[in-house]
């Protein structure tokens, strides 16, 4: 038995997706252990998980809040703070983590890719790692846009100037950031760095994402793997705890994520485009709505409010999804097989809706698009029947893919063997 520890930012959709593979690792025999600040641990749900509470000093209670108030709306200025969240939690973990996970006796670790902390820390002590992909991955490649950028994917020497030049204009915004990698790198003794796509494993990579769901990739290292969605295994729900359809009549479910369920403005929009079009729409605000701002949305054409519903379920119901391109959201629509209308709002959320047009999965629009336009681009993907082939040629992936289970047997392989697992049969 080995005991693994495991880096991620503090955010709900990260430790969701991470909570599913440390499930996998328990199951074969591992002790895993989530090491973050204290607030953190109250989005782990499965008790058999361990949690280390850091920077009792630095995250006192009540920070994760604020982190998470600026992460839902970051415009203007809040995407200042956001960075700077970012560079603090940084910081944090590693000035912390080498004490504690040299207490705890940590055989390996486990980081997010969106979180520097845990490969430099793990490079730093001599212990091996692995990186997970819980957002698009940040892995960089001549002629791919980053995935916060919102463009298509052209083999075009016009659009990779453009490439290049958004992500030097990235890395000049991400400079309070980066300043703390290169700072945690050079005391720790580490080849100079100052980006997350510089702190990844040698040994693993794996990837929520599909290679169909990508662009075009030609320089992915050769221990990266696409693994698909990374979940429990669903229960299976009651016949009365699905939603009352009405046969005959297109059915939409619409979730905004946990960050940016408060959209009651595109909400209502989305009710309306919808009831343009005599649709039955599920909307599920993720508790960001309070009562009066639900009956507002149903008032504007929403046939159920919810704060949650139980998500892959409903996607099996439903002819189409309005998301606002979460990778989560997106990932449990390709399993059943529901095509996408992705709004996107921040964060990798531009990236991943350009991927699924690119994929032809589903179609895209702007957050701030009229109802008007959101009617226009829903009555297409409930009427063309194009997107059906695309979706199973994915299907196909994701039944290769082998999710959860074949991550937690790469990072096995990676970890207790400390050498690279390269893509194919063995891994």
């Amino acid at each position: 038995m080995s005991h693994f520890g495991v880096v991620a930012p503090p955010l709900f959709s990260h430790f969701q997706a991470l909570q599913a593979l440390a499930a996998r690792l328990l199951e074969r025999g591992h002790r895993v252990t989530f090491f973050q600040q204290l607030e953190a641990g109250a989005l782990l749900r499965d008790s058999r998980i361990g949690f280390h509470p850091l920077g009792l000093d630095s995250h006192p209670p009540g920070s994760l809040g604020q982190t998470l108030r600026h992460a839902a709306r970051p415009a203007g200025l809040a995407v200042r703070r956001v960075i700077q969240d970012m560079a603090a939690s940084t910081e944090m973990l590693c000035a912390e983590l080498p004490e504690a996970l040299t207490a705890l006796q940590v055989d390996g670790l486990i980081c997010d890719q969106m979180e520097a902390a845990g490969g430099l820390v793990a490079e730093a002590l001599g212990l091996p790692f692995v990186s997970v992909a819980c957002a698009l991955p940040v892995n960089r490649e001549p002629g791919i846009p980053l995935p916060v950028m919102p463009f298509g994917w052209e083999d075009d020497p016009r659009m990779r100037k453009v490439y290049a030049t958004s992500a030097r204009i990235y890395d000049a915004l991400m400079a309070p950031h980066g300043r703390v990698i290169a700072r945690r790198a050079q005391a720790f003794g580490l080849p100079p760095r100052h980006g997350l796509h510089e702190c990844l494993s040698t040994l693993a990579q794996v990837s929520q994402s599909l290679p169909g769901l990508e662009f075009p990739r030609q320089a992915l290292p050769a221990c990266f793997h696409h693994v698909g969605p990374l979940r429990v295994p669903a229960r299976p729900l009651a016949d009365d705890a699905t939603w009352p359809v009405e046969r005959g009549r297109p059915f939409v479910f619409a979730s905004l994520g946990t960050l940016q369920g408060h959209r009651y403005g595109l909400f209502k929009r989305i009710a309306k485009a919808c009831r343009a079009l005599g649709v039955q729409l599920l909307a599920a605000h993720c508790g960001g709505l309070n009562e009066r701002q639900a009956r507002g949305v149903q008032a504007a054409g929403a046939t159920w409010v919810t704060g949650f519903a139980a998500q892959a379920q409903v996607l099996r119901q439903a002819d189409a999804v309005i998301s606002h391109g979460g990778l989560n959201t997106v990932m449990d629509a390709l399993v059943a097989g529901t095509p996408i209308l992705a709004l996107p709002i921040a964060f990798d959320q531009p990236g991943v809706a350009a991927r699924v047009q690119h994929a032809r999965i589903g179609l895209h629009s702007w957050h701030r698009s009229r109802w008007q336009t959101l009617a226009q681009r829903l009555e297409t993907l409930l009427g063309d029947g194009s997107f059906a082939g695309p979706l199973a040629v994915l299907e196909n992936q994701l039944q290769a893919a082998g999710g959860a289970q074949r991550a937690a047997l790469i990072i096995e392989q990676a970890l207790q063997g400390g050498r690279a697992v390269a893509v194919g049969p063995s891994s």
